[in-house]
This record gives structure tokens, sequence and C-alpha cells, in this order.
């Protein structure tokens, strides 16, 4: 009970972060959600961590992560995952010796799926923004028909995830989350051998998740179509639409950038916001993949600048009143909101970022 409430403040108070954070968030599928029983969520993953925490505040049900091992190394910080039902998943390149534990998180899964409750899982295998669904691991399915072998009685929906972002690793963020057709797997499980039952749950959710999207086949094109794409500055979160563009070829001509008529308002928000800003800074160096640039600067900026804020409006209501204190809190709050929901996202190609991770 009190791991659920500790989740539930967490939830909330990331939901409010993000919507801070995003220019737009847009929902479809929601209707797919299964209201209850077991459902593992297949996700695709182009933006680090950030990935699951938009999966997980635009749903009701409350999920169980599968996140890869690295994550879990720091003592400190394994504890305040396992709190928040994250759970390691061990690769090769963890080391051999390191496979052997993953039998013991699909016996947890196991009884999680069993317990009806839902699992959330990133076939793929690794983070990467290149704008392709790439092939599933066999990693789910063996969670999945693990758990049916197991459980004779158990039915487990699988919900395709698509993520798209206008551009990961930008601020402010735009993204999509469009979940998709319920697989059910009893049925597949039962009428074929393990094998064939593999191949067909990997073809479905591959299928959708192509669909669910943005999808530009990772062949000889794949630069010159993602090029042309972002010339002609398509809004990438509306995924239907590109992936049509991309399926028949009609991309349209180049268009001339947006102007950010707002960039002063951000050198304003950094003035403000002097210390996280270079806490960003000193930590932005350390970080070697463009793919956690959005988890990092989201998680650092939005508890530091709530911790700051809060104690620089603390501070000015010691000197000159609560009324002045709360003013500064929520010009403070405004000014970040107001960034976040008129700043262009232009369709750019990412190279090099600036310390808030603007292109430069």
């Amino acid at each position: 009970m009190i791991q659920k409430i500790w989740f539930t403040l967490v939830w909330g108070y990331i939901k409010l972060g993000l919507f801070f954070y995003s220019k737009k968030i847009t929902v479809l599928g929601r209707n797919n959600i299964p209201k209850k029983g077991a459902v593992l969520f297949a996700v695709n993953h182009p933006n680090g961590l950030v990935d699951p925490l938009f999966v997980t505040t635009t749903n009701n049900r409350q999920n169980h992560f599968l996140v890869r091992a690295a994550s879990f190394k720091n003592p400190t910080i394994k504890k305040i995952l396992e709190s928040l039902y994250l759970m390691p998943i061990y690769r090769i390149r963890d080391g051999i010796k390191q496979l052997s534990n993953n039998q013991e998180i699909f016996e947890k899964c196991f009884n999680i799926l069993n317990k009806g409750e839902t699992l959330m899982i990133f076939p793929e295998g690794s983070h990467d923004k290149k704008r392709s669904i790439r092939p599933l691991s066999k990693g789910f399915t063996r969670i999945v028909f693990g758990a049916l072998e197991k459980y004779k009685d158990l039915e487990i929906k699988v919900v395709p995830v698509g993520m798209t972002y206008q551009h990961p690793s930008d601020y402010p963020t735009k993204v999509t989350i469009n979940y998709g057709e319920p697989i059910a797997t009893r049925e597949i499980f039962e009428n074929n051998t393990t094998a064939k039952s593999i191949n067909i749950l990997k073809e479905k959710v591959s299928s959708q998740l192509q669909k669910l999207s943005v999808h530009i086949p990772d062949d000889e094109n794949y630069e010159a179509t993602l090029q042309a794409l972002t010339n002609a500055q398509v809004d990438f979160t509306k995924v239907e639409e590109v992936n049509n563009i991309i399926q028949s070829n009609t991309i349209p001509a180049a268009k001339k950038a947006k102007t950010n008529f707002v960039k002063p308002l951000l050198y304003l928000i950094i003035l403000n916001s002097i210390i996280p800003f270079f806490l960003w800074k000193m930590v932005r160096k350390k970080i070697d993949e463009i793919e956690f640039i959005d988890t990092f600067r989201f998680a650092i900026n939005w508890f530091s600048c709530t911790f700051f804020y809060c104690l620089q409006g603390y501070i000015l209501s010691l000197f000159f009143g609560n009324t002045i204190g709360l003013f500064y809190l929520s010009l403070s709050a405004f000014m970040v909101l107001l960034h976040s929901k008129l700043a262009p996202t232009n369709s750019k190609k990412h190279k090099e970022f600036n310390e808030f991770g603007k292109q430069v």
C-alpha cells in the first residue's frame, strides 16, 4: 500500500512536469487499453528513459517496467527504481554471466501478469532516435508465452505502443503516444509451435508499430527521405499523415522554419534558473548518447527548478510577504509554461546541442 501511494505521488509529480516540459502531448487509441486483466505494453524506444514516463502517465493502468540493467548500478538509484516498479533486464553486453539473472526477473513478470497487472517492455532492445521500427527481440515473447505455459487459465493482451517525437532530445518536447489494438496471445500459443508462436507475435507487434509511429524503411534511401521530410517542415507527430507521405513518396516542397519569437523568454528563464542551468550544463558534458538528453534534461531541470523556485519564493516571502513570494512562484511557472507551449518545434536534423538541448 505504501509503495502504491509513493508511486501515485511520483506519477502525479512527473505528469505535471511533462506538461510543463512539452509543447503538446497527443494520445491516440486510449480506448484500446484493456481496463482490467494482464497487459503487456510493447513500446518502440526512440528517446531513452523519458519514453516510459510518457507512456505510464497517459494511461491509468499501474505499470511495471523492464529497463536495461545498467540503470541499476548505483545502490541508491537501484532502490528508487525498484520502489517505482522498475526491474532490470540483462543483455549480452552486460556479460554472459549476468544473463542467468533474467530467469528470476522473468518469474517476477509471470507473477505480475498472473495477478492481472501490466508490464511495459521495449522489444527493440535498445533506444535509437532513428525513425524506423527495428527488428524486435524475442525476450518479450518469452515472458508472454512463459506466463501462459505456467498459468493455464491466463490470457495476456499485448498492446503495441508507438511513440513519435517531433525531435527526440529537443526542448520543448512534442510527442504522440499511439496505443494499438490488443493482441490476444492464448490462441497463438495453443495453436502453434513455440518457434512459430514467437514469429507470429513478433510480426503482429512489429506490423502495428510501423503504423503507430513514423516509420521510414531503413534502406539506402533512409537519409534522403528523412532530410526531405525535415526540409518540408513536416509535423512528425501527425503519424498517419506522415506515414502516408512516406509510402506514397509525395513529400512536400521545402519550407522555411518558423521564427522563434519567444526566444528572449528563454533567456529570462535561464536567468531566473541560473543554478539549475549550471547544474544541467555540468551534467550535459557527461552525456554520451543523444537519446539520453531528454531524460536527464527533464529530470534535472524539473526537480532542481521546482526546488529552487520554491526556495527563492520562500526567501522573497520572508522579506516582502507571502503575496510577493507566491506571485514570484506563479510568474516563474507561467514563464516556463508560456515558452514550452509557444516555442516552435521546427524540423531540423540534430547535430550538436547547447546546454538546454537547442541545436547549435
